[in-house]
């Protein structure tokens, strides 16, 4: 099993940036989890950000963030990274980082297994 905490939301206006921090428990993190990110808007579903490969050399993006945000994991430090530039109002959510011990991309909610609590992010306009 991996345990998961988010860190690093906060309040921003738009066009700001930050970075999100998901720190990972277990000493085979880097071998074994694919990681992604997940938002959810008030009143919407949990929907899919980015996603992040075992090495982290490849990854994908959800067209609405394709350009601004930017996923990366650190295996030596076991965190996976999210930095989010150019925000908009629409970003505002909470995020959450999950994993999954398949190696392929997926983007679907149900395919993650171990979620962390979840970190606020707010844009202002």
């Amino acid at each position: 099993q991996v345990q998961l905490v988010e860190s690093g939301g906060g309040l921003v206006q738009a066009g700001g940036s930050l970075r999100l921090s998901c720190a990972a428990s277990g000493r085979t993190f880097s071998s074994t989890y694919t990681v992604a990110w997940f938002r959810r808007a008030p009143g919407q579903d949990r929907e899919f950000v980015a996603h992040v490969s075992r090495s982290g050399d490849t990854t994908y993006y959800a067209d609405s963030v394709k350009g601004r945000f930017t996923i990366s994991r650190d295996n030596a430090q076991n965190t996976v990274y999210l930095q989010m530039n150019g925000l908009k109002p629409e970003d505002t959510a909470v995020y959450y980082c999950a994993a999954r011990t398949e190696s392929y991309y997926n983007r679907g909610v149900s395919s993650y297994d171990y979620w962390g609590q979840g970190t606020q992010v707010t844009v202002s306009s």
